[in-house]
């Protein structure tokens, strides 16, 4: 979304958004899938479209012009952590729009080696475009930083917390920060967890420990992540890792896994830690925590990190790539 709206902005006359009608969500469902195989080739049509660009993984089949966005291969690497009806698909009409499609951008090295190797994408076709992070996400200051202060009320956020967000998705790997919150709490730090649940995903056993905020409107995540001590991600298979560079944007120290392309995207900002040792990340979460030094030295890293990765540039990537066709 963030890269289309800014193609339609610099270019209104090339770039057209195609919406369905405000009571059909284009990307759940049967409906949001027969509108998009259906009805928006006919739409294109319309509008003498040469390419259709589509940032979501899918696109129609019947159209012979796509250029899409495929995020990774957690679909064909990690079946199981989604539903039946999502995998069928995913790896079915997913995989043949990518294949036939004039060009596939994806996010990281790490999801272009993926796509390669599981989904046999010709390499040749494949162009990686980083995301970007939106420019209101900016570093604040700490727990005195009115913005914070507002969230916290508005969330009841009362004591020191670290933060997490993620979907409840097995993937993410949240059951390794169990251990973590029963350490933190014992400090009087909340583990908060930010994110929804979605149908495609399944858990097999409560989070305990964790702080449930479920979804947070986007106007409360600036103020969420400034007022963290810090943000943790356990995620083992990540394409990309948006929320890390947020956090990074906007001054918070991060801890990610080490591992899909979390260390291609967080560097040396941020520390990396095993995914399958809860200890690890704990004593990784404690170091930020209790060492102010270090924690003043991931802020300033990821500061300089979130700078190379703006939606500007994605945009100007994407622009010269459709450009082509």
């Amino acid at each position: 979304m963030e890269v289309s709206r800014r193609l339609i902005a610099q270019d209104p006359v090339r770039y057209v958004a195609a919406t369905p009608p405000g009571w059909l969500n284009a990307h759940s469902g049967p409906a949001g899938q027969a509108w998009e195989q259906l009805a928006l080739p006919v739409a294109a049509l319309r509008h003498r479209a040469s390419v259709i660009f589509s940032p979501a993984n899918l696109a129609p089949l019947a159209w012979p012009g796509n250029v899409l966005v495929v995020h990774d291969a957690a679909v064909l690497r990690q079946p199981r952590a989604y539903s039946r009806s999502y995998r069928a698909w995913h790896r079915g009409v997913g995989l043949a729009a990518a294949r036939h499609a004039r060009a596939v951008v994806t996010v990281s090295e790490f999801s272009r080696r993926e796509l390669v190797e599981l989904a046999g994408l010709d390499p040749a076709r494949l162009t990686v475009i980083g995301g970007g992070v939106d420019e209101r996400f900016s570093p604040g200051d700490g727990s005195a930083d009115p913005q914070a202060a507002r969230t916290a009320a508005a969330l009841g956020l009362h004591r020191p917390y670290v933060l997490t967000i993620a979907t409840d998705d097995p993937r993410k790997n949240l059951e390794a920060l169990v251990p973590c919150a029963a350490t933190l709490a014992q400090r009087g730090i909340e583990l908060v967890w930010a994110g929804d649940s979605r149908s495609q995903f399944g858990r097999t056993r409560p989070l305990t420990g964790l702080r449930a905020l479920g979804y947070v409107p986007d106007e409360l995540l600036v103020g969420l992540y400034r007022g963290a001590e810090a943000f943790v991600l356990p995620s083992r298979y990540e394409g990309f890792g948006l929320t890390c560079l947020e956090a990074m944007a906007c001054g918070t120290p991060v801890i990610a896994a080490d591992c899909a392309a979390l260390p291609e995207v967080c560097g040396d900002a941020a520390l990396l830690v095993d995914p399958d040792d809860p200890s690890a990340i704990t004593q990784a979460v404690l170091a930020v925590c209790e060492d102010g030094t270090r924690a003043a030295q991931l802020r300033a890293a990821g500061i300089e990190r979130a700078r190379g990765y703006t939606w500007e540039r994605a945009a100007a990537a994407c622009d010269a790539l459709l450009r082509a066709f």
